[in-house]
Formats: C-alpha cells, sequence, structure tokens
C-alpha cells in the first residue's frame, strides 16, 4: 500500500479540476488527473510534471462505467487506497438564455442529473471500498451555491433572480447525498463535504469573478482536512453556506 496520500480529481485536465490537482500535488500529494479524453488528460500530466508534481491521466468517463471500473482496479492494484476523491467533473446545459422551470426540457434534466448526480454517486459508491482503506479518506463535492435551496428561497438572497433550474436542482441533489453519505460515515475517519468554489472564470462561466488559483481553494481544503475536521458541511473559504 502507497504510503503517500492518493487523490483522484475528475474532470482535472482543465479549470478548477486541474488547477485543485495542482494544488493538491504541491502538497507532496500523488494526484491522478481522471478526464475522458485521452490527449488533453496527457497533456495536463505533462504541465504538471513539469511543474515538478507527481500527477499521472487516468482514464475516466463518468457516463462509462468500464473506465469506472477500470480506473478502481488499477488503484486498487497500484496504490491500494484512495486517501482522496474530489468530485469536480460537472457540465451546464442552459443558457446563455436561461429558460424558466416549467420551460426546461424534460432532456436537459435529465442529463444535467446524469452528470452532475448520478454520475457522482454512482463513481462515489465504486471507490467508497477503497477510500475506506485510507487512515485518513476525505470525499469532496464540487457543488455550487446555486445549489442552496435556502438562499434560493430568500428574497434577499443575492441569488434570488438568478436561477438555472436544471443545473440548481442536480446541484441541490448533490448537496442532499453529500448530507446523507456524511451521516452514514460520521463514525469513521473519513470526511465528506460539499464545496461552493466561487464564480470562477472557467470555459463554463467566462464570466466568472475569481481566477483558478482562488476557485480550487476550497476543495483543497475540504481535501485535507485534519482529523478533528468538520463533515457534512456546505463550504465557500472557510464559511458554511445554507443547505
Amino acid at each position: 500500500m502507497s504510503e503517500k496520500k492518493v487523490a483522484l480529481i475528475t474532470g482535472a485536465n482543465k479549470g478548477i479540476g486541474f488547477e485543485t490537482a495542482r494544488q493538491l500535488g504541491g502538497q507532496g500529494i500523488k494526484v491522478l488527473l481522471g478526464a475522458r479524453d485521452e490527449e488533453r488528460g496527457k497533456e495536463a500530466e505533462a504541465k504538471l510534471k513539469g511543474e515538478g508534481i507527481d500527477a499521472e491521466f487516468i482514464h475516466l468517463d463518468l457516463g462509462d462505467e468500464k473506465t469506472q471500473d477500470s480506473a478502481v482496479k488499477y488503484i486498487e492494484e497500484k496504490f491500494g487506497k484512495l486517501d482522496i476523491l474530489v468530485n469536480n467533473a460537472g457540465i451546464w446545459l442552459e443558457g446563455p438564455e436561461i429558460k424558466p422551470a416549467s420551460g426546461v426540457s424534460l432532456d436537459i434534466y435529465r442529463k444535467t442529473f446524469d452528470t452532475n448526480f448520478f454520475y457522482q454517486i454512482a463513481l462515489t459508491q465504486k471507490f467508497l471500498p477503497l477510500i475506506k482503506k485510507s487512515s485518513a479518506g476525505r470525499i469532496v463535492n464540487l457543488s455550487s451555491a446555486l445549489g442552496s435551496n435556502a438562499l434560493h428561497a430568500d428574497p434577499s438572497s443575492p441569488i434570488w433572480n438568478f436561477k438555472v433550474p436544471a443545473y440548481d436542482a442536480s446541484k441541490a441533489a448533490l448537496n442532499s447525498f453529500t448530507i446523507h453519505l456524511a451521516h452514514e460515515l460520521k463514525d469513521t475517519p473519513i470526511k465528506v463535504n460539499a464545496v461552493h468554489p466561487g464564480s470562477v472564470e472557467t470555459d463554463m462561466n467566462v464570466n466568472g469573478e475569481l481566477k483558478l488559483e482562488e476557485g480550487a481553494k476550497t476543495s483543497v481544503e475540504m481535501a485535507t482536512l485534519p482529523a478533528d475536521g468538520y463533515t457534512g458541511k456546505f463550504v465557500h473559504l472557510g464559511q458554511e453556506l445554507p443547505w
């Protein structure tokens, strides 16, 4: 079993996922770059290795169960455990002209939920036995403040008039899964938390206010929580958000 901490980050070939891998790798953690595109994944690996980071591309398409199974098998055989799982990959299919809840097609709801919710559950369930072999397992679910039902229901909230129905609902569902999994694992060393990265400048959010370095900070913090760290929380840069 590897003595070094091992982290798997999904959607790690670019954006927040790549920066999360960079920051975790900078702490001496072995980072596995989960990505469905082999060329881009290997480019990301080469870039991080060029910075002296112990990085490795691993083929992982959240919509392809075979790649999930092969990734689990590979990590189990090579490392014997998984210390950190960052469920970073996600999609936003609405916009730029966002429709009201009643106007979003069922197809958009389903595709959004598949990637942002169901695939996240499937991957977490497959890797949980390996995470349980870690002495300090950490599961980080990349959510969004837009997944907060409390903020959406509050007329004084900054997101009161900004609603992306399918995306918001999928992240709210992921938040609920986070709460339930954290409760299930409350008597173990494993910590499970949801994070809001902030409005980060990425391919998905070209008008983001934060740079990637800031956007990855919360994921990295939750991935490296100490033994007395919290679990079952929704956090942004050290501040707890309402569910």
